[in-house]
């Protein structure tokens, strides 16, 4: 899962390479961005985490009692349900573009707004395709074949890419150096949103096959009178609520950032781009891979359940933890590595980074709570992480609406941080500022959303901690190993601080790889030697990889 997870990442930084080359932070940037998350609430709510949190539940029970022919019937059910929703909210959506875009991001500049509701129709149905490869993810996970889903959106990555160069061809003022005017930026954008269409039609498609060879008897219907359906549907709004209400959040932080200077809204999206990485392979698939597993388990059984929780806090929080320290002190060098070029200068890689540092900051907690919620979930109880989730959304927009209006008025400039008009501020920015041309500078409105969010995810984390204590056992974070873990992370970030010292003039890349290589080694070595079990079994494993013997036990 991890390995599927990685190489559709590792395509998505290409394709976010691609469009920082030929939009940087800003309008078209900012359009594509309003215009991508819109759609997405559809693909979040009825997608991804939300389908696979009710279905696979329900599914693996079936399942794992012998139940293969209801199994399917419910598959299909759901499948048949769900496609017929999908079709109606894209229809809709595709109607009321404007409406929605003005709801959703209310403080677009005109030129954006328009950009937005035109790209908004353009990428619709291709969310409408991913919403159903949750679907496939849900049925293919509960079968225990988890490659295939998570390499998936590769396809949806390359596709874009693809169309974009093939446009560069096509469109006689743009070129391949990244200078490009505003309406060859528009142009530009509107063939990426075929390429959207496309990419998600092919992710879909990928994975049709795989399902009908694990579970033949699924065929698609409408049936509502199946008890496997009921009790998808009845944890459905639940988890909608835990999990959904979190893409919410996303969508009323872009409401926010809205009103924010040019350029909020697109530096979020990059840094959030290299912060969702480290939480989808550890996070994301550590979580994944248990939720049918905890499923399974009897819940009288809490020494099994609470052996596999602390173990995966471990695996999760060892991973993590030198990724939040490479973000924070050498975030820079990994922002230049992966995003400088064309209209992506030296300014928006320090926007970027003070961005991604800040988000970083909560990274243990965000994985770790993807673990916990998965174990509330096997334990039948969805209401318990929606109410969590109501909190933390309630503290990251509260905080969020005060910070980043005091954030919006530091500014990078030439000449480095300085502050533009008065503080404290309780107003946006006037609008001139978010015109396409903005002023110049780069503002730091998006840092003050962004700690909003990060202080929010560890109160999360924390009340999920004590729901888990209550009905299983006390978890520790880090599984119990969070010290020893620190302890090398710490020594790693100080190795990284120095090796990035002797680096700092070589091209971005190298510069990077060195840093995050030093980072790793040393802080491979020090988990190890202050005995942490997931260092010990990485090296196993990496010498069972160099050797070829992976089928030894």
């Amino acid at each position: 899962m991890a390995t599927g997870i990685f190489l559709s990442r590792m395509t998505g930084l290409a394709r976010e390479r691609a469009l920082g080359h030929f939009f940087g932070t800003g309008y078209a940037a900012d359009a594509f961005t309003a215009a991508s998350r819109i759609p997405n609430l559809l693909q979040n709510l009825l997608g991804e985490g939300v389908l696979s949190a009710s279905m696979i539940p329900v599914y693996s029970r079936l399942l794992a009692e012998g139940r293969e022919k209801e199994a399917g019937q419910v598959a299909g059910a759901l499948a048949g349900l769900l496609a017929a929703a999908v079709g109606t909210l894209v229809a809709l959506a595709i109607l009321f573009a404007r409406p929605l875009t003005a709801v959703l991001a209310p403080g677009l500049a005109p030129v954006t707004f328009e950009l937005t509701v035109t790209l908004l129709r353009i990428i619709t149905p291709g969310v409408g395709f991913l919403v159903m490869s949750a679907w496939c993810l849900g049925v293919l996970n509960s079968h225990r074949r988890f490659f295939l889903s998570y390499v998936a959106p590769v396809l949806m990555n390359v596709a874009q890419i693809s169309v974009l160069v093939a446009a560069v061809g096509v469109l006689a003022d743009v070129n391949l150096t990244g200078e490009t005017s505003l309406s060859a930026q528009s142009s530009l954008l509107l063939w990426l949103g075929w390429g959207t269409v496309v990419g998600g039609a092919l992710q879909f498609a990928v994975q049709v096959p795989a399902v009908w060879r694990v579970a033949p008897g699924v065929r698609p219907s409408l049936r509502t009178d199946l008890p496997g359906v009921h009790r998808t549907v009845r944890s459905f709004v639940p988890v909608v609520l835990g999990r959904g209400v979190v893409h919410i959040s996303g969508y009323l932080q872009l409401l926010l950032a809205s009103f924010l200077a040019l350029g909020a809204l697109s530096s979020l999206r990059y840094a959030q781009m290299l912060y969702v990485l480290p939480v989808s392979l550890f996070g994301m698939s550590v979580a994944a891979a248990e939720l049918p597993e905890l499923s399974a388990i009897d819940p009288g059984r809490r020494t099994e359940m609470l052996d596999r929780i602390e173990k995966g806090l471990a695996r999760i929080a060892f991973y993590i933890a030198p990724t939040m320290v490479a973000y924070v002190l050498i975030g820079d060098l990994i922002v230049a590595a992966v995003f400088e070029s064309g209209e992506f200068d030296q300014r928006d890689v320090l926007q970027v980074w003070l961005v991604l540092a800040v988000h970083a900051v909560a990274l243990l907690a965000a994985t770790g709570s993807r673990l916990l919620q998965s174990v509330i979930y096997g334990l039948g109880e969805p209401r318990i992480p929606a109410r969590i989730a109501a909190v933390r959304v309630a503290v990251s927009l509260a905080l969020g609406l005060v910070l980043m209006f005091q954030f919006d008025r530091v500014v990078v400039g030439a000449d480095g941080l300085n502050i533009v008009g008065d503080l404290p501020a309780v107003t946006p920015m006037p609008e001139r500022f978010r015109e396409p041309t903005g002023d110049g500078r780069h503002h730091l409105g998006a840092v003050g959303l962004s700690l909003a969010a990060a202080i929010a995810a560890w109160i999360e984390y924390r009340l999920l901690r004590q729901a888990v204590r209550r009905r299983v056992a006390p978890v520790s974070i880090g599984g119990g190993y969070i010290r020893p873990i620190l302890v090398a992370a710490a020594v790693s970030g100080v190795v990284g601080l120095s090796t990035r010292a002797i680096v700092d003039e070589w091209m971005p890349v190298l510069a990077a790889i060195a840093s995050m290589g030093s980072v790793g080694a040393v802080y491979l070595v020090g988990a190890r030697l202050l005995g942490v079990p997931e260092s010990r079994q990485l090296v196993r494993f990496l010498r069972l990889t160099r050797s070829g013997r992976m089928d030894r036990p």
